[in-house]
């Protein structure tokens, strides 16, 4: 199948790519949101194909990939094509819903030509999706190996532009644990951050490539997710099976993702705090707690589930 998918999240498009697709991503020439191309953080195979956004209406594709409410306007206005219409196409729901926790209608609840696609079961319970057709995948990530050392004693987290997303990214929370135990921050935005957070501004990664990352992150002694209202994070699956322990709240699907022997999962930030101390103090707790993570991650968030259940995602809305 030839697919058409714009780059929009990095982490969950790399695992997407690893299928036997072949994937064609918009690219225009100042690399903006509608025209990212490949990714330059993110090892992607050659199977994927960087196509010009003046060029769409001269491709093939079998399918599209939507991701975003605008990807809709983007693929009549390049392409010439209307999504389910002209074209089989599926939506991924990505995200939890921003107005109303639950009583958000999803873009497409009036639809039933676009097969919405939820990445947590959390997801798909809490948007009103509807008459939409709906079906869930979630995440799969591919594995990078056990590479826990757990060798600096500090809590590591990923945490997206931290400062503008405040209190969705659970900022204040992660500034309450930095209160208490050392801790490392990595992702964008994290100049904005360290106004907030002086004293471990040198433990603060800007925009590190994948790869590399994921190495660094390794070295923690365990990981923190501090959001409050999100979709589940690809970082947090990705800390378990790197072998890390987790520190997570107890909000939207971490609860479901993380098993009581992987981590702590609660909505009380002393909870996190008390466990981030106790393997601080614990290397021999923490290694434990990471490797029951990291069978859990492998089982439950496999690529191989999730490239299965993708193909048969795809083969299904282009029979």
């Amino acid at each position: 199948m030839r697919i058409l998918a714009w780059h929009v999240h990095g982490s969950w498009m790399t695992s997407f790519v690893q299928g036997a697709h072949e994937y064609l991503v918009p690219v225009d020439a100042a690399r903006s949101p509608d025209g990212l191309g490949r990714a330059r953080t993110w090892d992607w195979p050659p199977s994927v194909r960087e196509v010009p956004l003046e060029g769409l209406r001269g491709e093939r594709f079998d399918v599209v990939l939507l991701q975003r409410p605008r990807d809709l306007e983007l693929l009549e206005r390049w392409a010439g094509l209307r999504a389910g219409v002209d074209v089989p196409a599926v939506y991924v729901e990505h995200n939890t819903p921003v107005e109303h926790p639950v009583a958000t209608r999803h873009l497409l609840a009036d639809r039933d030509d676009v097969l919405l696609v939820h990445v947590t079961p959390f997801n798909a319970l809490v948007w009103d999706n509807g008459r939409a057709p709906v079906t869930v995948v979630e995440h799969g990530v591919p594995d990078p190996g056990h590479l826990w050392t757990g060798e600096r004693a500090r809590v590591a987290a990923v945490v997206n532009e931290p400062v503008r997303r405040w209190r969705v990214a659970g900022t204040d929370v992660l500034l309450r644990v930095a209160d208490t135990v050392p801790v490392e921050v990595y992702g964008m935005g994290m100049t904005a951050l360290a106004q907030h957070l002086p004293a471990h501004a040198a433990h603060l990664h800007d925009d590190v490539p994948q790869a590399r990352m994921h190495r660094q992150l390794a070295g923690a002694r365990a990981y923190l997710h501090p959001y409050r209202w999100t979709s589940l994070g690809l970082s947090l699956v990705e800390a378990m099976t790197l072998g890390m322990p987790v520190l997570a709240l107890a909000t939207t699907a971490a609860p479901e993702a993380v098993p009581a022997d992987a981590g702590v999962v609660s909505s009380d930030p002393a909870d996190l705090v008390a466990a981030a101390r106790r393997w601080l103090a614990d290397p021999a707790e923490a290694k434990e707690r990471g490797l029951a993570a990291r069978e859990h991650a492998l089982r439950r968030f496999g690529l191989e589930r999730f490239l299965s259940e993708w193909h048969e995602v795809i083969e299904g809305v282009t029979r």
